[in-house]
């Protein structure tokens, strides 16, 4: 796997600034959710995730999923995100747990079953720093398992899920090939 290029790096943060405006719309429209109860907010928290999958998924290279998720805390931070500095925080522990798993795969695998173990390691981290907030801990076992559940299943269907398909998608269009180096499979295909 080779080093991220500087061309690797702008396209990975000029994506993730754009998952940072749609986090800063996400926000609100998060907190008009909550108020029906069962934590039906947690099934869209998953959005949060979606900036290192997709970078990941778009670049395939070490550090990307990691970078994306620093760059698009930043951006819904600069743009006044009602959690302040702490987004920062919950950006790098989020792309640190999806990278853990690329890391894992050694890059080489992209498959909607490691996007959606990313993006569950990406809610494991955010649940943790929830869990060190200390709020979590109030909840009934009932209410802790429906919590977890919802978080879960909400990061496999929109950064798991959502994010593969919307991938593949950009791929049809053949946009992807812009930012991704040609294969050895593309040079054979010259030569036939």
């Amino acid at each position: 796997m080779t080093k991220l290029r500087l061309t690797d790096i702008l396209v990975t943060v000029v994506l993730s600034i754009g998952f940072g405006v749609i986090y800063k719309i996400w926000g609100p429209l998060y907190n008009m959710i909550k108020p029906f109860g069962l934590h039906a907010d947690q099934l869209i928290y998953g959005m949060w995730f979606m900036a290192a999958t997709v970078a990941f998924l778009i670049i395939r290279k070490p550090g990307v999923a990691l970078l994306a998720e620093i760059a698009a805390s930043s951006g819904e931070f600069l743009m006044g995100s009602e959690w302040g500095l702490e987004v920062l925080l919950f950006g790098i522990i989020q792309g640190l747990f999806a990278e853990t798993v690329f890391f894992v795969t050694g890059y080489k695998r992209n498959s909607l079953f490691i996007i959606s173990l990313a993006a569950v390691m990406s809610a494991i981290g955010s649940i943790l720093m929830d869990m060190y907030k200390g709020y979590i801990g109030d909840l009934a076992v009932w209410n802790l398992v429906l919590f977890l559940g919802a978080r879960l299943l909400g990061s496999v269907l929109i950064a798991g899920v959502g994010a593969f398909y919307l991938v593949k998608s950009l791929e049809q269009t053949g946009v992807t090939n812009l930012v991704r180096p040609a294969e050895k499979e593309d040079y054979e295909a010259l030569d036939r």
